[in-house]
Order: structure tokens, then C-alpha cells, then sequence
């Protein structure tokens, strides 16, 4: 499983993300009702069965806040947690630890939500070979972490943004005035401009929309909204090299008839765009003055 150290994208989210809770008064409640001098041990606490992600994030939280806080990792990120268990504590600043909590658990919670969902994707196609693979429906701000959520969760990565893999969409199509003249362009813009072995994956709509692309010999045809029935009529056509991906209308409910059609990925909007965060708590322990 995927795992990932703190680096600057992280490190500034996370002080964007202080700010915005802590303004320049910081936590005015604790101020008034907690001795500067207490100290706490507290722990973070799973109130839901799931995957746990972004354990580092939530330690950069409470590192930037007061570096003789004390986080440890009690569960790791990509180990699974059940309803009750204990995934980390806290030892320090009371002060600190609850300056500290909503921002971490917002991260831990929505990271762990987005592995929790890509592992039950995994699970399911298990034994196929077809990579279940986000898009770039992230929230705005949180791409970087989402994505790597998906990681953590057993799945692999769409391109990461509009600069690193070209995709040909319906409205590049109607500007380039056919599929085949939009997916050279790419292919002679990748040789001429970016010097850079970027994918050309195009998406289709309908079995005419996927030979007229596969005569171009594109890197991934990508089936937008396709029945399993309509995949499988398209495979009748494929071509060595080409990367086949399914992508709308599939869900845990229907996954194992897109299973059958052994396409090579299957992405999915809703791992990053409708996740469930993971119920998680955090609770004081004890105190000292």
C-alpha cells in the first residue's frame, strides 16, 4: 500500500488550513478556560470500521502548532480500523491538542474516507487486474491528499491535473472538428511542444466514436457511460497497445458486470466528489496542571 512523507504542498495546506480556523485571535474558548501551563494525553479514536489515511498530515497539524506536542501513530496509514479502536495519541499543551483537533480530524476523517470507499472498489475487482483509479473531481485545495487517499486505499492515480496526460473530452473533439484530427493534434503537440512522453487518452461515447479513435492509436480509450453489453461490444475491436478504461454509471452495486468486460481501469468520480468521511473522535485522557 501506498504510503506518503510530508513534504512543502502538504506542509502549506496544512498552515492555510490553521489559519483558516484560527484566525489571528487563535482558540479564544480554550484561552479562556484552560491555565496556559496544563498539559493533556488524548487520544483519536475510530468511530466507524475503515482504512486509515493521512496519519502524517494530522501530525504536521499539531508539529506546526507546537513542536513539543507529542503525536504518535498508533495505526498506520493503510491498516484497517475498527469502530472503537484507538489510531493515535496525543501527549502535550492542552492548549495545543485542541487547537489542533478539528483541523486534523477533517483531514484524517475525509483521507481515511476516500481509502475506506477506494478499498471496497479494490476488493471488488480483486483477481481481475482492471486498477480502480480516481478523476479530477477533488475537492479544490485537497487534490494532492485526495489523490493520495486513493493510493493509500489500494487504487491508482488518473492524471493528476490538465498539464500532465492530455484528454481528449466531447468539446476538444467539436473544437478539433473530429476525434481523429483532435487526437493527432495531441500526439504532434507532445512531440513538438512538451518534449514529454504525456499519455493521449480520449474519451468516446458510442462503438462509431471508439474505431474512429483506435485508428489514431491513442495510449487509453476511455468508454464514458457505457453498459457492460456496449463494452464488450467494443473489445470485439481492440487493438494491441491500447488501454481500454470504463468510467460512469459504475457502482459497488454493479461492479462485477464492468469485472467481466476485462477492461484495463475503471475510474470513479464519487471516491473523491461524494466521499463519507470517517467517523473519528478525539478525547482528553487526563490532565495536569
Amino acid at each position: 500500500m501506498h504510503t506518503f512523507v510530508v513534504n512543502r504542498i502538504v506542509r502549506n495546506l496544512v498552515r492555510r488550513a490553521l489559519r483558516e480556523d484560527l484566525g489571528i485571535r487563535g482558540d479564544i474558548t480554550s484561552q479562556a478556560t484552560i491555565p496556559a501551563g496544563y498539559k493533556s494525553t488524548a487520544v483519536i479514536v475510530a468511530k466507524a470500521s475503515g482504512i486509515v489515511a493521512g496519519q502524517p498530515v494530522a501530525q504536521e497539524v499539531f508539529r506546526t502548532l507546537d513542536k513539543k506536542l507529542q503525536y504518535e501513530r498508533v495505526v498506520p496509514d493503510s491498516q484497517r480500523v475498527e469502530t472503537g479502536q484507538t489510531i493515535a495519541e496525543l501527549r502535550g499543551s492542552t492548549r495545543s491538542i485542541l487547537a489542533g483537533e478539528r483541523t486534523a480530524l477533517n483531514i484524517l476523517g475525509r483521507m481515511s474516507g476516500i481509502a475506506t470507499l477506494t478499498g471496497q472498489f479494490v476488493e471488488a475487482v480483486a483477481g481481475s487486474g482492471i486498477k480502480i483509479s480516481e478523476t479530477r473531481k477533488t475537492a479544490p485545495g485537497l487534490r494532492y491528499l485526495d489523490k493520495a487517499a486513493v493510493r493509500i486505499g489500494g487504487g491508482v492515480n488518473h492524471r493528476y491535473a490538465l498539464y500532465d496526460a492530455f484528454l481528449i473530452k466531447e468539446n476538444h473533439i467539436a473544437a478539433a472538428g473530429d476525434i481523429v484530427k483532435a487526437i493527432h493534434a495531441c500526439q504532434d503537440f507532445r512531440i513538438g511542444k512538451t518534449k514529454r512522453r504525456f499519455k493521449v487518452m480520449v474519451e468516446v461515447r458510442n462503438l462509431e466514436e471508439f474505431r474512429l479513435a483506435q485508428s489514431a492509436h491513442p495510449d487509453r480509450i476511455m468508454l464514458d457511460n457505457f453498459t457492460s453489453e456496449g463494452i464488450v461490444e467494443c473489445l470485439k475491436y481492440r487493438l494491441d497497445g491500447v488501454e481500454i478504461e470504463a468510467s460512469g454509471g459504475i457502482n459497488l452495486q454493479n461492479i462485477s458486470e464492468f469485472v467481466k468486460t476485462c477492461v484495463n481501469y475503471i475510474s470513479l468520480g464519487m471516491l473523491t466528489h461524494s466521499v463519507k468521511n470517517l467517523d473519528l473522535s478525539l478525547l482528553i485522557q487526563s490532565n495536569k496542571g
